[in-house]
């Protein structure tokens, strides 16, 4: 009986925390459809009429904002920045990964790793100003140069993940393929790089996502240029003496369907990473 009772508190307690933890996350959602759906007009000092739904669903919001932020153009080069950016880093972070991860008994390799990861606790404030000036004498104030930098900036977290991911794949089987006659680079490109398929879709979201809400890095280093990303496009609707909120919400909700899909996407290989992770 005591064992029952208390299996039942415990559930009752994970369902009190998922509802407090869901609540967190559709309370903010609601807020956005509703204030993106409403007329200026609509929006008063008091609680209720801001909780309360609109009078009319329209979707003028919605084709104002496409207008203000040249929606288009600034996600035509949201996708460029953050495919491209996903894809080197991809090849280039989980190739650097393996060769780190799988030589850690190597003092030379471990300090490279560690020396690396370290710069997850550099603060970008204390780079930017330098990364500024750098980029703009050598020709890079573009979206290139903001590519080649976030490359740099995720490297030590992807490094670290994928190199964490290693240790869930046997040696046997590069083992076994060098006794095929198989060389390091066929191995890795033939064997290791597809197993670690569950991690690359790990590494493609979490770097797609920072890079997609990223405002810092193409405000510093695209200033002047005349090419938006989403994210900047959208401190438009920010004036000296206001911001509306109404195009801001309804502009936050378009940029959000494009990662939202890629999140679904990839969302069953990164549960089977964690499956897999934990299994082994």
């Amino acid at each position: 009986m005591k064992k029952t009772s208390t299996v039942g508190k415990s559930n009752r307690t994970v369902m009190v925390l998922l509802i407090l933890g869901l609540s967190t996350i559709i309370f903010p959602l609601y807020m956005t459809v509703v204030i993106a759906f409403k007329q200026p007009s609509e929006m008063t000092n008091s609680i209720s009429g801001i909780l309360s739904l609109p009078k009319v669903w329209s979707l003028n919001n919605f084709k104002e904002a496409m207008e203000v932020t040249d929606f288009w153009n600034s996600l035509k080069n949201s996708l460029l920045i953050s495919v491209l950016t996903v894809g080197l880093s991809i090849l280039i972070h989980s190739l650097m990964g393996y060769t780190l991860g799988r030589n850690k008994s190597s003092r030379f390799y471990r300090f490279v790793y560690l020396f690396i990861v370290s710069g997850m606790f550099v603060p970008f404030a204390i780079l930017m100003m330098p990364l500024a000036k750098q980029t703009a004498e050598m020709g890079l104030a573009n979206w290139f140069g903001v590519i080649l930098l976030y490359v740099v900036f995720y490297m030590p977290m992807n490094i670290m993940l994928y190199s964490g991911y290693l240790t869930n794949i046997p040696l046997a089987l590069e083992e076994a393929a060098r006794v095929d006659g198989a060389s390091t680079w066929l191995t890795y490109w033939k064997i290791i790089f597809p197993i670690m398929k569950p991690m690359h879709a790990t590494v493609a979201v979490i770097t797609a996502l920072a890079v997609w809400n990223d405002v810092m890095t193409p405000l510093i280093i695209m200033a002047g240029s005349s090419e938006n990303t989403l994210p900047l496009a959208q401190l438009n609707f920010q004036s000296q003496f206001g911001t509306n909120y109404n195009l801001a919400f309804a502009s936050y909700l378009l940029s959000l369907i494009p990662i939202l899909v890629f999140y679904l996407i990839c969302q069953k290989q990164i549960l089977n990473g964690v499956v897999n992770g934990a299994v082994k």
